[in-house]
């Protein structure tokens, strides 16, 4: 199978998508260009900040593309090609991008509130406790992994004690990144530029920062980075969002941009030749297509994780409501075709059947930094560019996840209304040591490692996002709106995450039974699944009760 074909189909299936589909979304919905939106209404300085359509586009993209879209593919290919493209496509259209846009929309109607609040709103008060509750879980499963991605791709020594050069110049850049990104949103705030100034400022900033830290990368082993990580994810998630995160996502938007358009650039020129069989089997080193498919490839598909950053903090920067479109729908598609390319470029580097040797990054980094060579770049600074890519990718995810962790937390306290908050829930709730609990927390997991985190994340992930979608299914049938296009995606995602999660604590009880249970890593992924289990049957209950009859429990106290 010619690789070119298949990108060019991806690109005509998303852009057909998004200019059909999407914009059927809005009409069917509806929109009000000329309504004030919760950004302006509430602008505080803090979580509320307005922000023009492609500083949040930037936001919502840089902060949902993580690892996911590149690992899971190409860890899918296992399967074949096939059913891990079909997947991508028809999970990116239907699934994904209807999610992360319907909770933004249903977030921008509700005065900025998260999918907790907005479960209070139109389910009550149980739904949205354990709904907070499942987040704040989740929200540490993500730090955990993230962080073990992001401190070991920083280590800037290799196994046998050599240097690894890339990786210290990508943690330079990185570390440069932060403190340029605050320099920029000052520069924003204050001198209010024009959308052209500030592009060719940012653009200016990027290339200073890339040649800095190519030439002055820092050194340091992965215990370090780690410590480093959850210092800036405290920071970044107290600070205001037009202070770091805002311009940071803006710069770092930049490159992951251009590492997708080349990747494009690169199957366009070289017209590589997918060397992966379409379909393998239904079962493939004891894993069964369904449902490990569907939980390996989450980003780039759907993700649960995607509708706290649209509801958590990317609804709080809308300025426009006819913004949403593409921050929440055009964003998960762009995020879908680097799935794509993820997949096709990695078949093509297979042999025989067989991917490269090494992790699903260093594959993708190696393939495309190929690419980079060939259109001149040297090929130390395309390692170095590529491996900061990477390392972005996990970043930008890891900020704002640590900021919507520290949220969860503050409103799985808050008191209802009409309720009196004590003095320890007041404490608690303190925006300093909620984000100290959250982190704290998330680094006792950081310590099991990446690897032994990723299957339950995966499953949390996927789990989360049916809860997302049967909640707003919710919110459209209270609010009179259409809501059968969700109906499939919810039913679907609900029956595969459940699936995984038994599978997985089938498998941890085998621990068990055979003398290899390691209490610290198995015990508490244990816990976490049993939990999450519970959890979301609980909030199904709640939610499915409500979808049926059609009553919300609380009026809106919005204008809809």
């Amino acid at each position: 199978m010619n690789a070119l074909m298949l990108v060019g189909c991806a690109i005509v299936v998303f852009l057909a998508a998004y200019t059909i589909y999407g914009r059927w979304l809005v009409k069917t919905w509806g929109i009000d260009e000329t309504a004030a939106t919760p950004a302006q209404r509430f602008e505080d300085g803090q979580d509320y900040a307005p922000a023009s359509r492609f500083t949040v586009f930037a936001h919502q993209f840089s902060s949902i593309t993580g690892a996911g879209p590149v690992t899971g593919p190409i860890i899918a290919a296992m399967f074949g090609w096939l059913p891990a493209f079909l997947w991508l496509l028809v999970g990116g259209v239907f699934f994904g991008a209807v999610q992360d846009f319907s909770a933004l929309y249903a977030s921008v109607r509700n005065e900025g509130r998260s999918m907790g609040m907005l479960i209070e709103q139109y389910i009550g008060k149980t739904g949205r406790r354990l709904f907070l509750l499942f987040c704040w879980l989740f929200t540490l499963l993500v730090i955990a992994a993230f962080a073990d991605i992001v401190a070991n791709t920083f280590n800037g020594f290799a196994k046998d004690g050599s240097l690894a050069v890339p990786n210290a110049a990508a943690a330079s850049i990185s570390m440069l990144y932060i403190f340029v990104a605050m320099g920029f949103g000052l520069f924003i705030r204050r001198m209010k530029p024009s959308g052209a100034v500030k592009f060719f400022v940012a653009i200016a900033l990027i290339v200073a920062m890339l040649a800095v830290g190519i030439s002055y990368p820092l050194y340091f082993d992965a215990t370090v980075w780690r410590y480093v990580v959850f210092a800036y994810c405290f920071i970044a998630a107290v600070l205001p969002m037009w202070f770091l995160m805002q311009p940071r996502d803006y710069l770092s938007v930049f490159l992951l941009l251009g590492m997708v358009a080349g990747a494009v650039l690169g199957v366009l020129i070289a017209n590589p030749v997918i060397e992966m069989p379409a379909f393998v089997a239904f079962e493939v080193k004891g894993q069964s297509l369904f449902p490990i498919l569907f939980i390996t490839i989450a980003c780039g598909a759907v993700s649960g994780f995607h509708s706290l950053v649209s509801s958590g903090t990317s609804s709080k920067s809308i300025e426009n409501e006819r913004d949403m479109l593409p921050v929440g729908y055009g964003a998960m598609l762009v995020e879908s075709l680097l799935g794509v390319v993820a997949l096709v470029i990695v078949c093509s580097a297979a042999t025989g059947g067989h991917l490269p040797d090494g992790t699903p990054f260093q594959i993708f980094a190696g393939a495309v930094s190929g690419f980079f060579v060939e259109f001149g770049l040297p090929k130390h600074v395309a390692a170095c560019i590529m491996t900061m890519c990477v390392s972005a990718l996990a970043m930008t995810t890891i900020d704002s996840v640590a900021r919507i962790g520290r949220m969860s937390f503050q409103e799985l306290l808050a008191p209802s209304e009409g309720e009196a908050e004590g003095a320890a829930a007041r404490l608690l709730r303190n925006k300093y040591v909620a984000t100290a609990i959250t982190l704290a927390l998330g680094y006792l997991l950081c310590l099991a490692g990446y690897m032994s985190i990723w299957p339950l994340f995966g499953a949390a992930n996927q789990l989360l996002a049916s809860l997302v979608l049967i909640s707003i299914a919710v919110f459209l049938r209270t609010t009179e709106r259409k809501g059968w296009m969700l109906y499939v995606p919810m039913t679907f995602m609900f029956l595969v995450t459940m699936s995984a999660l038994v599978m997985s604590v089938y498998g941890i009880i085998g621990k068990l039974m055979n003398g290899g249970f390691v209490f610290l890593v198995d015990g508490l992924q244990l816990l976490l699944a049993l939990a999450l289990m519970t959890l979301a049957l609980l909030v199904v209950k709640h939610c499915a009760a409500e979808l049926v009859t059609g009553k919300a429990e609380h009026e809106a106290r919005t204008d809809m």
